[in-house]
């Protein structure tokens, strides 16, 4: 399955899509409370614009702490590959750093802060899939492990049960793929990005209460795939 590359603008993040998402842009509505990382990201930006990296880049290491577990998730479920999901998270940093003089606080820093890192992700899904057609791709299974140990989990030591995990992990994320483009990314970031209907509206321009209706239908039509009462 392909993905199409997201229209970019230099002042805001691009909108995440991909092939069948069709997603569509509309203005976010600003947050009545900044949170703490918003308010931070603004702080940052305050010192960048004033020329004192080093206070800023310090600061900036606040915001990595708050979202690297969160965003490794989501670039892996992405991804399926520990390294690259890693490397995918590292990039989206340093675009935010780089970019930060053009943050708003009108979007709240996790949702700006996804959107660049989920079109990194698609970027990455669409150069691979070039590459995959001359070389086999890494086991994706195999590096869920290192996920799980660099998120703060450690491996199974019961082979048993780490190969009925490997098959159980398998059969979901083979019927994630399964879902239409638009069911898979609301999907997605509700459960594996911890990202509310809300966030999602914001993040992808679909209307909150049609968020809602693709999560209920993608978990519906998972428990049909995986054998469950739909």
């Amino acid at each position: 399955m392909s993905d199409t590359r997201p229209v970019r603008r230099p002042a805001q993040a691009p909108v995440p899509t991909d092939t069948t998402v069709g997603v569509r842009h509309r203005t976010a509505v600003p947050a009545a409370v900044p949170s703490d990382d918003t308010r931070l990201a603004v702080e940052i930006r305050r010192l960048v614009d004033a020329g004192a990296m080093d206070e800023a880049r310090e600061q900036f290491g606040g915001l990595v702490s708050a979202h690297q577990r969160r965003a490794l998730r989501i670039a892996y479920h992405y991804l399926r590959d520990a390294a690259e999901a890693d490397e995918a998270v590292q990039d989206a940093f340093v675009k935010v750093f780089t970019h930060i003089g053009s943050y708003r606080e009108a979007w709240p820093f996790e949702v700006w802060f996804t959107r660049i890192l989920i079109n990194g992700c698609l970027d990455r899904r669409k150069a691979r899939a070039r590459r995959d057609r001359w070389f086999v791709p890494a086991d994706p299974e195999a590096s869920y492990d290192t996920v799980r140990e660099t998120v703060g989990g450690t491996a199974d030591p019961d082979p048993e049960a780490q190969l009925l995990a490997r098959e159980r992990r398998g059969n979901i994320a083979a019927a994630i793929d399964r879902l239409d483009g638009r069911q898979r990314t609301v999907f997605m970031l509700c459960h594996y990005g911890d990202c509310s209907p809300r966030d999602v509206s914001a993040m992808t321009g679909i209307n909150e209460s049609t968020v809602r209706v693709h999560l209920f239908r993608a978990v519906r039509k998972l428990r049909g795939f995986l054998g469950g009462t739909s």
